[in-house]
């Protein structure tokens, strides 16, 4: 799913949204109750009228057990992804993350690309039991916390953890952090 326009993505993620809520037969109020997102809301991004942010789509993606690439992404046969692709920001915007691909096997497997801003932190809320995270520092350093514990990550250093505790990701650089995700969803 390529679009130009940002629009065009929120309209998109909308039009994916209602499909997955009508597929599982629920109601708007049912989803409110099973991802913690305010019924208004969730009726506000099904319509194409909010750009729903990195939080929200977590939010939502974590209460249908989803990955959530499946809110950005369409199943297609082929997928070409150029380096402009759709992204979505975090409400604090130090985190702008880009779906690249997703895979059902055995669970789903889906990577992104994220940029970290410089001087930011990105807190993410505990996934999904049983997910893992591998991230690897494409350009910059990072600070990943995982529970208590800090890790150091320069250029091409990598970290695998259970992301279903709280995590956080520190960019303490001048320069944006570039980082590839790839997260994996057990059944």
């Amino acid at each position: 799913m390529t679009h130009e326009r940002p629009e065009d993505f929120t309209k998109k993620v909308g039009e994916i949204l209602r499909k997955l809520r009508k597929d599982k037969a629920f109601t708007l109020e049912e989803l409110a109750d099973l991802t913690g997102v305010s019924k208004l809301t969730l009726g506000k991004i099904e319509r194409g009228e909010a750009n729903p942010s990195l939080t929200i789509i977590w939010k939502i993606a974590n209460g249908l057990r989803i990955p959530i690439s499946s809110l950005m992404v369409e199943s297609q046969e082929v997928t070409l992804l150029k380096k402009s692709g759709n992204s979505v920001m975090s409400e604090n915007q130090s985190l702008k993350l880009e779906p690249v691909f997703t895979t059902q096997v055995q669970g789903s497997i889906e990577s992104h690309k994220g940029y970290l801003q410089p001087d930011s932190i990105y807190e993410a809320e505990a996934h999904q039991l049983g997910v893992k995270e591998y991230i690897t520092v494409m350009e910059g350093e990072v600070v990943v916390r995982v529970g208590e514990e800090e890790y150091q990550l320069e250029r091409f250093d990598s970290i695998k953890f259970n992301a279903d505790q709280p995590h956080a990701y520190m960019n303490h650089s001048g320069e944006t952090a570039i980082l590839h995700f790839v997260m994996i969803y057990s059944l």
